[in-house]
């Protein structure tokens, strides 16, 4: 590790590879250049990363952003800031979002119309207190017979006589007194308090909370200088928060170092920001605003809106097969409109059904009165003539118009619509979107802006693909596999019956599985963790070994070993069962939340295994994704399937076996179970290749029915079991 960094390394010492990672990573800032960062779970990335981009920033007077979406992972920041601050003193901020901070439960835009009330009140009531002290100055001079004196207090007098109007007017109106504190406060305290070690949003809120202050507006205005600030995704990934967040840095992007945890999910997470959506109530909504108004821009509004509505119910319910409407529920369902040939079946409709002077002229008429409306519901709520702050429906409606037309015929742009159940009156209902298939639509952006970005990952190769993907231009590139002692592991590939789609309801096929996953449990000292293609499969399996019932989490009415998750089960309370138990079975879904970010150190679990390749299910998203990434790619040899498909498999299934194993003195038995794992040759379905070579490496190809000998001579070399191994 090089002396430039060793300051704000907390530890004795790095881990394995992690001084170098540190000492590259320090050379590519110094570069400007982007870094790609593979490393296996538990070995250090994240002080890998942190030390030396604070080492630069501190430099170069530079600001470190470090972000992630898993709420594990910013726990983990929090911790290794404070081990940071304890050696070297750093300024660091943890910022969350408004709502997770207010103290007046209310949204975005009603908290932005309330600050600018309450600054205009104290601000009005500051300008009357010093233009009464004038007045009384004035009027002590003309009374020593200061004519000018006299001349002056009358004008101050009418400007007094404008501010107390101006206060008159908004008495009773909607202020935040939580706000109202910040700005008649020296806030010093505060800010010597944030600084005095690294406090979570949690903390501010609690101390704001007690002083009757609004903590998210003081930790806004208290982000100048700061070396580090640990948040979310969605504050860079949204192109218009991060504006205003690097606003409140006082930061121009070029000033900013990001560094991206988990960063093999910022394409899935870039594409759900990228995505836009209006639904049907929206326009009803919009409808119902415009409705007896009098404005000349009016009819047109209605004319275009209406016209939009009436091809969403028509695309969705010429859109339905026999009997789907029926089984609709209150999740969004998706109705395919779109074309190979033609546009999309909703703007179809919406031109065939439209009458007016032209859709774009009705379009931006719609915008400005919805902008007018808008202003007028500010007003309204500055001035207390309203107890909550309404946003137009008019206005979201016609951006969405303007939006669809504009950009639903480019590349990577998906039109969807979508039908849902209204649970209260048992109606359905539809939602039009354009979903966004190349998130470097919105990364791309964002890499170019910034001076230089760090994205870590336990599986984030390969590399070229992750850089076109998210927008890199030549990054550099590293990566580092498990250090810990070789003979402390195994990784099998079992040659169960590949579990296609088409073959999991095989009852030979779910006898031969059925065996395997006995024998893991079996021959586990301890807790096995089994991740499956989906819930549905995870179920088939845990009834299959004796489980009954449903996911609940709690105690199961059957074999209590056994242990089920659901899309619905709270993941900790699960999670703390089975780690708590001696020889549990934990029974998901690849695609759940137990996956990735959560670790099983130690005895939490010692066998892993990844049962079947577990592609996701492909529906006309993914196919579109798909498509994109073929004509984006297209000199690539199925670039769809593998950009949209196989990799992100390969991914979360790396990330699944990397819940166990965490330290040097840990030690387990990894397991992929289907023949596409081995290297049989499987032609197009084997996988096998689309892992790193090291990894590759190691895979054991083994006979399932004799995989328990093997893990029977593993776990009985470390003294594993706990009295007598059992019998095969």
């Amino acid at each position: 590790m090089a002396e430039t960094t060793r300051r704000f390394f907390p530890y004795d010492s790095p881990y394995p590879n992690q001084g170098e990672a540190m000492t590259r990573i320090a050379a590519a800032l110094d570069d400007g250049d982007d870094v790609l960062f593979e490393g296996a779970p538990g070995t250090g990335k994240t002080l890998s990363s942190l030390v030396p981009a604070l080492e630069h920033a501190r430099e170069e007077d530079r600001t470190v952003v470090i972000t992630t979406n898993v709420h594990q992972q910013m726990r983990q920041f929090v911790e290794e800031a404070r081990a940071i601050n304890d050696e070297e003193p750093i300024r660091a901020v943890v910022f969350k979002g408004k709502s997770s901070m207010c103290h007046i439960g209310v949204d975005y835009q009603e908290c932005q119309t309330l600050r600018d009330t309450t600054r205009e009140l104290v601000e009005d009531e500051a300008e009357k207190r010093e233009l009464e002290q004038q007045q009384r100055e004035l009027l002590e001079a003309s009374r020593d017979g200061d004519a000018a004196a006299a001349q002056r207090r009358e004008a101050i007098m009418e400007e007094l006589d404008e501010v107390e109007e101006r206060i008159e007017d908004v008495e009773g109106a909607n202020v935040c007194e939580h706000y109202r504190n910040n700005l008649l406060g020296d806030n010093d305290e505060f800010y010597e308090w944030l600084y005095e070690g690294v406090r979570t949003p949690e903390e501010i809120y609690a101390y704001a909370e007690e002083r009757h202050l609004c903590g998210y507006e003081l930790l806004k205005e208290g982000m100048e200088a700061v070396d580090l600030v640990v948040c979310n995704y969605h504050h860079l990934l949204d192109p218009n928060i991060r504006e205003q967040f690097f606003r409140w840095l006082d930061r121009d992007p070029e000033r900013v170092v990001t560094v991206f945890d988990e960063a093999h999910n910022i394409e899935s997470a870039a594409r759900d920001h990228a995505s836009r959506s209006l639904t049907e109530n929206s326009l009803a909504g919009a409808l119902d605003e415009l409705e007896g108004r009098d404005d000349s821009r009016a009819d047109p509004a209605e004319n275009v809106i209406r016209a939009f509505r009436d091809a969403l119910v028509e695309a969705y319910e010429d859109g339905f097969a026999f009997g789907e409407r029926e089984q609709v529920d209150e999740n969004w369902h998706d109705i395919a409109v779109a074309n190979d040939d033609a546009r999309d079946d909703l703007t179809l409709a919406f031109l065939r059904n439209y009458e007016g002077r032209g859709i774009d002229t009705e379009i931006e008429l719609a915008v400005q009165l919805g902008e007018a409306i808008d202003e007028e519901y500010e007003e309204a709520y500055k001035e207390g003539e309203a107890t909550s702050r309404a946003e137009s429906s008019t206005l979201a409606a016609a951006r969405f118009l303007a939006i669809w037309m504009d950009e639903n015929a480019e590349m990577g742009q998906y039109p969807v619509v979508s039908v849902r159940r209204d649970e209260a009156t048992d109606e359905v209902y539809g939602r039009a979107e354009l979903y966004t298939c190349i998130p470097r639509r919105v990364t791309e952006a964002l890499f170019d802006e910034v001076y230089a970005s760090v994205l870590m990952s336990a599986t984030l190769r390969p590399f070229d693909v992750a850089a076109d993907v998210l927008g890199l231009d030549d990054p550099v590139t590293m990566a580092y596999g498990l250090a810990y002692p070789e003979e402390r592991r195994r990784t099998y590939s079992a040659g169960t019956p590949p579990l296609f789609a088409s073959d999991r309801g095989d009852p030979e096929v779910q006898e031969e599985v059925s065996a395997l996953v006995s024998d893991l449990i079996e021959f586990t000292p301890g807790n096995t963790l089994l991740f499956f293609p989906s819930y549905a499969e995870a179920e088939r399996y845990y009834q299959r070994l004796g489980g009954t019932g449903h996911p609940v989490g709690g105690a199961d009415p059957g074999d209590s070993s056994l242990m089920l998750d659901g899309s619905d089960v709270e993941t900790e309370g699960l999670r703390e069962r089975f780690v708590s138990s001696e020889n549990g079975a934990l029974f998901t879904s690849l695609w759940g939340t137990l996956a990735e970010g959560v670790s099983f150190d130690g005895d939490d679990a010692r066998t892993v295994a990844v049962v079947g390749v577990p592609y996701p299910h492909i529906d006309d998203r993914l196919e579109a994704v798909q498509d994109a990434y073929d004509r984006a790619y297209g000199d690539r040899e199925e670039a769809g399937w593998r950009y949209a498909v196989e990799i992100p498999t390969i991914r979360k299934t790396r990330q699944a076996l990397g819940r166990v194993i965490r330290s040097p003195d840990d030690f387990g038995v990894r397991v992929l179970a289907d023949k596409r794992y081995t290297r049989a040759d499987m032609g197009r379905y084997s996988v096998r290749g689309s892992f790193p070579e090291e990894e590759r490496g190691e895979l054991i190809d083994m006979n399932p029915q004799k995989l328990k000998f093997g893990m029977l001579n593993f776990y009985g070399d470390l003294d594993a079991y706990d009295g007598t191994p059992p019998r095969p």
